[in-house]
């Protein structure tokens, strides 16, 4: 864009063709969800990681699409991430589609994913597991189990009417595909994966 608006100001490249310039660059920064998100991102995504990562936490915009990493307060990464084929609403019950908000922990790790490598995330929560007894989703036995898996810091369990198996994980991020997980692109989850230890926070936020 510099370069362009450098030839208009030359007389080499006319208005129109800064005009297109201009509005394709705002398109680009508005999808990633700042005036600057592609620079912003790019930027970040060089610098090197210092190992090992203190206090890690994990937090993803859904209305960004953007999984960010965090280390002692500070953002070391920044990933764009598909969701669920129901993005815009809060996951409640098995199949729905939606990608759960709130508030979790990293409870599993799995190598061998059938999706490259996943983080396994811990929904359904106590708020889950409070909301699903009041709505009738599940027993009063299934909510005392949850919510002894999460005070245990443990994975809860995933057959509930509630839904479960929500990861993070790789095969692309390029669209809403996944059953309710955060997808990333393989390089992304690659990093991710080598780095994030089991019990690193995940916040989802709308």
């Amino acid at each position: 864009m510099k370069l362009i608006a450098s030839l208009f100001v030359a007389g080499l490249v006319g208005p129109a063709l800064l005009s297109v310039s201009s509005r394709s660059r705002a398109l680009v920064d508005s999808n990633m969800g700042n005036p600057d998100g592609t620079a912003v991102m790019m930027s970040v995504n060089k610098t090197p990681l210092q190992l090992p990562l203190v206090e890690p936490r994990i937090e993803v915009s859904k209305s960004k699409r953007e999984l960010v990493l965090y280390s002692s307060g500070k953002i070391v990464r920044k990933y764009r991430v598909g969701l669920g084929s129901n993005p815009k609403n809060d996951k409640t019950r098995q199949g729905d589609g939606c990608t759960p908000e709130g508030e979790f922990y990293v409870c599993s790790k799995n190598p061998k994913s059938s999706y490259y490598l996943s983080l396994g995330l811990s929904y359904p929560n106590e708020e889950d597991a409070e909301r699903g007894l009041r709505d009738k989703l599940i027993s009063k036995a299934q909510r005392d189990q949850i919510v002894q898996a999460i005070r245990r810091k443990s994975c809860p369990p995933w057959n509930t009417r509630l839904g479960g198996e929500v990861f993070i994980h790789g095969n692309g991020s390029s669209s809403d595909w996944t059953l309710g997980c955060v997808a990333l692109d393989n390089e992304n989850i690659k990093e991710l994966f080598g780095v994030i230890p089991k019990g690193t926070l995940v916040k989802i936020k709308p």
